[in-house]
C-alpha cells in the first residue's frame, strides 16, 4: 500500500511538473506575442528627431531654438534662416518661406557664400507657390504634364513671374546654372509664355516639340473626376487587382508617411469607384512605400504586403505589414501571428514558390547603409498553416546591401524561382536557386557567371520581363546614382550637353538562353538617364511587346523632371512617347501599375505621385487609354490548384498568327516591377491575330502543361490548373463616369 501511494505521488507530481511545463510554455508564448505587438505598435509611432533628414517640423523647432539664442552671432543667424527656409518649403509652407528668404536675400550682400543659395531657395519657393496655388488649389487633368499647356496653363500667374524675376536675375550672375535655367524655362511655360518670351540666352529650346515617330493617342487623367486622386499623397505604393472576386479590378494606394492611411477602392463595375478605406479596416494601416499583393494562404483572396522603413537607415526601423484579406472587403493585420514580424528599412519585396510546394514565400530585400547596422536580407518560408519561417541565412540569400529593388523568374528554365536584386551600390546581385537541401532551398551567387557584374552605378527599380518576346526571361533595371538636383540633367539632356557625373543610365539585358546576359542598353535606346523610382510594364498598344512607364526624381524639390513612357519597337528598341501620350508628369513618381480597369481591352496607367516631404504632396493620376488601335488581346486569370492558388510563377506562351507570321507572346504571372504592382490576371495583347492558334500553360509546381487550341481572341477567360476547358469571364466594358467634382478634390486637398 505504501509502495502505491509512493507511486501515486510521483506520478502527481510529474503531472503536475509537466502540466507547469505546459502552462510556463503557453505563458511564455503569450508573453512574446503580447511584447511583440508592443514592439510593432511602437514602432509604427516614432518620437520625431531633428536629426531624421524627413523629419521636418523636429528641424523647424530647432532652427527656431537657434533663432531665439541671444548668443547667436550675424552669420549664424543667417544660415539658420536659410536651413528655416528650406525646412518651411519641406512642410508646405511656401508663403512664410517667401516672405522669410526675401529678408534675408535683402540683407545679404552679393559677395557672401550664402547669397546666391539663398536666392535659388527664394526663386523654388515661388516656383512652389505657383504649383499650390494652381496645380493643387485649381487642380485640373493637364495640371504639371509636361510640356504644360491647355489647361495645364496656370490662370493665377503671380508666383510664377516672381520666380522668373528670380530666374533670371541669378542667371545674370552665373548664365551656366543648368538647374536655374531649366526651372526658368518652366516657369515661362506654367503660364503659356513659353518658348516665344524666354529671353534667347536661357531659353532651352523645342521642350514643347514631340519628336517621337508613332500616333499614340493621348491618355487621359481622370483620376479627379472618378474620386480617386486622393487629399493628396506623400510617396507610396500602389495595387491594382481584384480584391473581392467580382472580376472587376480594384485599387489600393499606400503612403509612406506614418501618418497617412492606406486607401482602397473599389471598382463598382458600373463605370464608378467607392472609397471602401474605412469599411475595409485600411485606415488604421499607416505607412508603406511600396505595397504587393499574392494569395499567400491559398483561399481565393488576394492578400497585402506593406513595406516600411525605406531610405530612412537607422530611422526606418519599421515593420512590414501583412494583411490577410477576409473575403468580405476587409482586412486583418496578421504581422505578429504569421511570424514575419521584422525591423528593417525597406521597400522591396517579392512573393513567389521558392520550394515548389504549391505556397507562396516571401523574399525581403533589405537596406543596409553602413556595416555598423547590418541588416540581411530575409526569406520567409511559408509553413501552409498561415505563418512562416525564416530561413535566410540557411538558403544563402542573407546578403548585405541597400537594395531597392527586387525581381524573381526562373531566369534559366530549370524549374526553380531566381532572384535579381538592384542596389544603391556598384553591385547587383543575382541569386540562382539550386533546389532544395533539407527543404530548403539553396541560392547561390551567379551574379558574375550571368555576365551581371559590370559596373552600373547606383540602381533602383528593376523586373524580369521577356521584351523580345523569345521566351526568356530579360533584365530591366533603372539607374538612380544622381543625387542633386535633377533639373541639371534634364537641362543639359536637352541641350544635348555633356551630362553631369554619376547621371546613370537605364540598363537592358537580355538572356542569352545559357544562363548568361548581354547588355542591349545602347542598340535599345535605353542608354540615357532617367532617374526612375516607382515604374512599371505592360502593353499600351497591344502589339504583343511590353512597353514601360517610369516615375521619375529624388526629393530634391528642383528635381522637377517628367515622368517617362517608352514604347517597345518589335522587341529591338524603345521610343520616348512622354510627351505624344501626354503622361509626362512633372510631380514624383512612384508606384505603378498597368491595368485594364474599364475591360475595354487596352491597359491604362494608375500611378500614385508625391514627393518624400510634407510640402511635396500631391494627387494620384490615372491615366486612361482611349485605345490606339484596333488590335487583339486576351486577358487570363489562372487559378492554381497543386500549384499556388495566385499562380504566381506560371509561364504562358500565345501563338498566333499576324499578316501570315506565326509569332508568340510570352509572359509570367507576376505583378510586374519592383515598385508598383499590376492585377495578377495577365493582360496580353496580340496585334492583328484573328484567333489564337495556341495557348500554352506551364504550371510552377505540378509542372503540367495546358495547351489549348484556337481559342477566341477579345475576351476575358480563367483557367484552372489541371482543366482541360476555359471558362469565359462575363465582364461589363465600362464607361467612367464622373462622380468627384472639381469643388470636391479641392475640398478634399486642403485636408
Amino acid at each position: 500500500m505504501m509502495r502505491k501511494r509512493r507511486l501515486l505521488t510521483i506520478v502527481g507530481i510529474g503531472l503536475v511538473a509537466s502540466m507547469s511545463f505546459v502552462l510556463y510554455t503557453v505563458i511564455k508564448r503569450h508573453l512574446a506575442k503580447a511584447d511583440n505587438k508592443r514592439r510593432y505598435e511602437k514602432a509604427l509611432h516614432p518620437v520625431p528627431d531633428k536629426n531624421n533628414p524627413f523629419a521636418s517640423d523636429a528641424q523647424l523647432t530647432f532652427y527656431d531654438s537657434v533663432l531665439s539664442n541671444p548668443a547667436i552671432d550675424i552669420r549664424q543667424y543667417g544660415v539658420a534662416q536659410y536651413y528655416k527656409g528650406q525646412t518651411l518649403l519641406r512642410l508646405g509652407k511656401e508663403k512664410e518661406a517667401v516672405d522669410l528668404l526675401t529678408t534675408l536675400v535683402g540683407r545679404l550682400s552679393k559677395s557672401d557664400p550664402l547669397a546666391k543659395d539663398a536666392e535659388k531657395c527664394l526663386a523654388l519657393s515661388y516656383l512652389r507657390l505657383g504649383e499650390r496655388n494652381n496645380c493643387i488649389m485649381n487642380h485640373s487633368n493637364g495640371s504639371c504634364i509636361f510640356p504644360i499647356m491647355g489647361k495645364g496653363v496656370y490662370t493665377d500667374p503671380y508666383a510664377s513671374l516672381k520666380a522668373i524675376d528670380r530666374y533670371v536675375s541669378i542667371l545674370q550672375t552665373d548664365s551656366g546654372d543648368l538647374e536655374s535655367r531649366w526651372l526658368l524655362n518652366l516657369a515661362y511655360m506654367t503660364i503659356g509664355r513659353y518658348p516665344k518670351d524666354v529671353p534667347a540666352r536661357w531659353l532651352i529650346p523645342d521642350l514643347d516639340r514631340d519628336e517621337s515617330s508613332f500616333a499614340i493617342r493621348p491618355f487621359q487623367d481622370m483620376a479627379g473626376d472618378l474620386g480617386l486622386a486622393g487629399s493628396r499623397n506623400l510617396a507610396g505604393g500602389v495595387i491594382v487587382d481584384d480584391f473581392d472576386n467580382d472580376g472587376y479590378l480594384d485599387i489600393v494606394t499606400s503612403s509612406w508617411s506614418l501618418d497617412e492611411s492606406m486607401h482602397y477602392y473599389k471598382n463598382n463595375g458600373d463605370g464608378t469607384f467607392t472609397d471602401l478605406t474605412v469599411k475595409s479596416g485600411l485606415n488604421k494601416i499607416k505607412g508603406g512605400l511600396n505595397i504587393v499583393q499574392a494569395d499567400y494562404n491559398n483561399d481565393g483572396y488576394p492578400d497585402i504586403l506593406v513595406l516600411r522603413g525605406a531610405w530612412l537607415g537607422e530611422y526606418g526601423l519599421q515593420p512590414k505589414t501583412l494583411l490577410k484579406n477576409n473575403g468580405d472587403g476587409t482586412f486583418t493585420d496578421v504581422t505578429v501571428e504569421s511570424g514575419i514580424l521584422s525591423f528593417s528599412p525597406t521597400q522591396s519585396g517579392v512573393w513567389a514558390d521558392f520550394n515548389n510546394d504549391g505556397w507562396l514565400d516571401l523574399f525581403i530585400a533589405n537596406e543596409t547603409s553602413d556595416s555598423a547596422h547590418p541588416h540581411p536580407n530575409e526569406l520567409y518560408l511559408n509553413n501552409r498553416d498561415g505563418t512562416f519561417t525564416e530561413v535566410g541565412k540557411e538558403a544563402h540569400c542573407n546578403d548585405l546591401a541597400f537594395c531597392k529593388g527586387v525581381t524573381v523568374a526562373d531566369y534559366n528554365h530549370d524549374g526553380w524561382p531566381d532572384i535579381f536584386i538592384s542596389t544603391l551600390e556598384h553591385h547587383k546581385i543575382l541569386l540562382k536557386n539550386k533546389g532544395l537541401r533539407s527543404g530548403i532551398p539553396q541560392f547561390e551567387n551567379a551574379t558574375q557567371e550571368a555576365g551581371l557584374d559590370k559596373p552600373m552605378g547606383f540602381t533602383f527599380p528593376t523586373w524580369f520581363w521577356d521584351y523580345d518576346n523569345d521566351g526568356w526571361p530579360d533584365i530591366f533595371i533603372s539607374g538612380y546614382d544622381f543625387t542633386g538636383p535633377l533639373a541639371n540633367v534634364a537641362a543639359a539632356e536637352a541641350l544635348h550637353r555633356h551630362l553631369p557625373a554619376n547621371s546613370s543610365s537605364m540598363y537592358l539585358f537580355r538572356n542569352n538562353h545559357d544562363g548568361t546576359f548581354t547588355d542591349v542598353s545602347k542598340v535599345s535606346g535605353l542608354d540615357r538617364p532617367v532617374f526612375a523610382m516607382g515604374s512599371n510594364f505592360g502593353d499600351i498598344d497591344n502589339d504583343g511587346w511590353p512597353d514601360m512607364y517610369l516615375g521619375t526624381g529624388n526629393p530634391d524639390f528642383r528635381s522637377l523632371v517628367p515622368n517617362k513612357m517608352f514604347k517597345n519597337v518589335d522587341g529591338k528598341k524603345f521610343s520616348d512617347v512622354t510627351s505624344v501620350a501626354r503622361v509626362g508628369n512633372l510631380q514624383k513618381g512612384h508606384g505603378v501599375a498597368f491595368a485594364d480597369l474599364d475591360n475595354d481591352g487596352d491597359q491604362d496607367i494608375f500611378t500614385v505621385i508625391g514627393g518624400s516631404y510634407v510640402g511635396d504632396t500631391y494627387y494620384n493620376s490615372f491615366y486612361v487609354n482611349p485605345g490606339q488601335n484596333n488590335n487583339s488581346w486576351i486577358s487570363i486569370l489562372l487559378q492554381g490548384t497543386k500549384s499556388n492558388r495566385s499562380a504566381i510563377g506560371a509561364h504562358i506562351a500565345v501563338k498566333f498568327t499576324e499578316d501570315s507570321v506565326q509569332r508568340t507572346v510570352y509572359c509570367d504571372v507576376n505583378s510586374g516591377g519592383s515598385f508598383g504592382s499590376n492585377p495578377l490576371r495577365k493582360e496580353i495583347g496580340l496585334g492583328k491575330a484573328k484567333s489564337i492558334d495556341e495557348l500554352k500553360i506551364t504550371w510552377p509546381t505540378s509542372g503540367i502543361l495546358q495547351v489549348f487550341k484556337n481559342v477566341q481572341v477579345d475576351q476575358f477567360i480563367k483557367i484552372k490548373e489541371g482543366l482541360q476547358d476555359t471558362e469565359k469571364m462575363n465582364l461589363k466594358r465600362l464607361t467612367f463616369k464622373n462622380s468627384a467634382s472639381p469643388m470636391h478634390m479641392n475640398m478634399s486637398g486642403m485636408q
